[in-house]
C-alpha cells in the first residue's frame, strides 16, 4: 500500500490473475492473465476462511527491491459478493491516515497519533493519539476479512496474541486511559459485526469482558475502488456481542 492520503489511500499499480493455491500460509501461487505463474507472497496471517479460493481472480503488486525473495504481493481477491483485501498493513495505515486527515469525528481532539506503541514490558498497541488537554487514547486495529451471511467475525483463527491485547487494553483502562478496539472489515459486503466465538471462544469472551470493563470497540467496513486506485473508510458497521 502507497500513496498519500486523500479521502482513501491509493493503491499500487495492480496486475490481475487468478488464484491457483495458498500455501505455508506466506505464499500464493497466482496465474497471471498473461498466462505466467507467479508465487506471490501473501501478507496475512489468518486463515483467511472464505477468502482464499482457488479460481478467484486476484490483484498483485509489484516491487523491484532486489532484496525481496518474491516480487509479487498479494493485495486484494474478488469473491462473489466483494472485492477483499487480504493485505493487513492496509488497515493500520488506513486507520492511521483517517485520524491524521480528520475524518473520524470521535478522535477530532487529538492532534498528535504515534504507532506501534510500547506498553507495558511485552506488549504494543497500533496507535496512541495525544493533545495537550486529555490523556493518551490507545487503539489495537484488527483486520477482519471474514464474512459469513452478512455478518463480519473475528478472528478467523484462535489468536492467543489477539486475547493478550485486550487484556492490555483493559490495564490501560483501570489506569484511566482512553482505550479503543477497532476492527476494520476489509471488504464490502458486511451489514453487521460479532466475535468468531465459533472459532475462538475465549476471544470473544475476552472481548465483551473489556466491553464491559469500558474498552470502546469501533467497526468500520472499507470501499474499494479499483478504477480510482484507492481505498477508504466507508461506514460504520454495528456490533453485536
Amino acid at each position: 500500500m502507497q500513496g498519500t492520503y486523500s479521502n482513501g489511500l491509493m493503491l499500487p499499480e495492480l496486475i490481475p490473475g487468478r488464484l491457483i493455491k495458498r500455501y505455508k500460509r506466506f505464499l500464493a501461487d497466482v496465474e497471471l492473465d498473461t498466462g505466467d505463474v507467479v508465487t506471490a507472497h501473501c501478507p496475512n496471517t489468518g486463515t483467511m476462511k472464505a477468502c482464499s479460493e482457488p479460481g478467484r481472480k486476484v490483484y498483485l503488486s509489484v516491487h523491484d527491491n532486489p532484496k525481496r525473495k518474491y516480487k509479487y504481493t498479494w493485495e486484494i481477491i474478488e469473491m462473489p459478493t466483494s472485492l477483499v483485501g487480504v493485505n493487513t498493513l492496509t488497515p493500520n495505515k488506513l486507520v492511521y491516515h483517517s485520524i491524521k486527515a480528520g475524518r473520524l469525528e470521535t478522535f477530532a481532539e487529538y492532534n498528535e497519533v504515534r504507532s506501534e506503541v510500547k506498553v507495558g514490558e511485552k506488549h504494543r498497541l497500533d496507535l496512541m493519539l495525544s493533545k495537550n488537554g486529555p490523556d493518551p487514547c490507545y487503539i489495537e486495529i484488527k483486520n477482519c476479512s471474514l464474512v459469513e451471511d452478512g455478518t463480519a467475525c473475528f478472528p478467523d483463527a484462535v489468536t492467543v496474541r489477539g486475547r493478550n491485547h485486550l487484556i492490555e487494553l483493559q490495564r490501560l483502562t483501570v489506569s484511566g486511559f482512553r482505550t479503543v478496539m477497532f476492527f476494520l472489515i476489509n471488504r464490502m459486503d458486511a451489514k453487521i459485526f460479532k466475535p468468531a466465538d465459533h472459532i475462538d471462544p475465549a476471544y470473544g469472551k475476552e472481548l465483551r469482558k473489556a466491553y464491559q470493563n469500558g474498552i470502546e470497540i469501533i467497526v468500520y467496513d472499507v470501499g474499494i475502488d479499483l478504477k480510482q486506485g484507492k481505498v477508504r473508510l466507508r461506514n460504520q458497521v454495528p456490533f453485536q456481542l
